[in-house]
């Protein structure tokens, strides 16, 4: 059973809100451009592997995007497969072209057919999150659980390579459609060997209940203030910016498509970088001129007014 799906990320989120409200000439817009692309390949490839591991939730309990806090520690493993006889965890690659695993330097290499790029090595990397989860599970009386991990491919068409030990690396990383095969067979395999059985559910819940979301906030990383905002609301149809308020609702002053709650998507993506909205801030973000306007269409947007703090807040746990 899956028991933990995976959310776009909240960082990831964040970004698409903030990016296309910058001027051009905003001098962090290039680097908030290649966090994006390279956060959304992430996520991408995430959620293909998901597509596969899908078919063990009959067997098992899975958990997504499992974010735990350990020793003063926060820790991320992209999907977690508690099975009958151990916790597999899987670490997600998204890696077009060639990679090669160097099992003697312990590094990981790319090339895509011109430029060759070094990596971080997947193996370290997946190592240290079982460390990790040793440390959090032994802190929780569990340690009498043991723990497996697999490196997963996620694009079909990456090309794997190997210099040293090749057996090594072929029990450990796979395209991402191998991967349910490959956890399926080592559970076999203990099952066959006596190994003591677990109860899988009551394992993913106990990890479930303290599982956090991972989060950044980006306004500060890039030094964004309001002020770098570029005012109006986005046309859903054609993406023009600044369209026109007309008889309770939004009119495209290019396209002429009309809509009555364009502006939720505006005011969802505000109080995601910045948290909070004020009156004022409503009546610049939407390109109103009426206050009473603006009150109006905060009241019905299922915002929370802080009348200490004169400003609308989301409800909690509405991300």
């Amino acid at each position: 059973m899956k028991i933990r799906n995976r959310p776009k990320p909240l960082p990831l989120q964040k970004l698409d809100a903030a990016i296309p409200r910058l001027s051009p000439q905003f001098p962090k817009l290039p680097e908030m451009n290649r966090d994006a692309k390279k956060q959304g390949s992430g996520y991408s490839g995430e959620t293909k592997v998901d597509y596969h591991l899908e078919t063990l939730a009959s067997r098992y309990t899975i958990l997504d995007d499992v974010y735990l806090h350990t020793n003063g520690k926060n820790f991320q493993i992209d999907s977690a497969v508690v099975t009958n006889h151990g916790i597999f965890i899987v670490d997600t690659k998204n890696y077009n072209g060639t990679i090669t695993f160097d099992t003697i330097l312990n590094q990981l290499t790319r090339s895509d057919g011109g430029i060759e790029s070094g990596y971080e090595y997947p193996i370290t990397q997946v190592e240290n999150h079982k460390f990790l989860l040793q440390n959090w599970l032994q802190q929780r009386n569990l340690s009498h659980i043991p723990i497996y991990y697999f490196v997963a491919i996620a694009d079909p068409a990456t090309i794997i390579q190997v210099n040293g030990n090749k057996e090594e690396i072929a029990n450990i990383v796979a395209h991402a459609a191998r991967i349910p095969k490959m956890i399926m067979d080592k559970d076999q395999e203990f099952a066959q060997a006596g190994k003591t059985k677990l109860k899988n559910y009551q394992i993913g819940n106990a990890i479930l209940r303290e599982c956090g979301t991972f989060d950044i906030d980006i306004v500060r990383k890039y030094g964004i203030t309001r002020n770098d905002l570029l005012p109006g609301v986005f046309c859903p149809a054609c993406g023009f910016r600044g369209m026109k308020r007309l008889h309770g609702g939004w009119i495209c002053r290019k396209c002429r498509h009309k809509s009555y709650n364009a502006h939720w998507r505006d005011l969802d993506n505000y109080l995601l970088l910045f948290g909070s909205i004020t009156n004022t801030e409503c009546m610049w973000l939407l390109g109103l001129t009426s206050r009473y306007t603006a009150t109006r269409i905060l009241q019905k947007s299922g915002l929370i007014y802080l009348k200490e703090h004169k400003c609308w807040i989301r409800k909690k746990g509405i991300y």
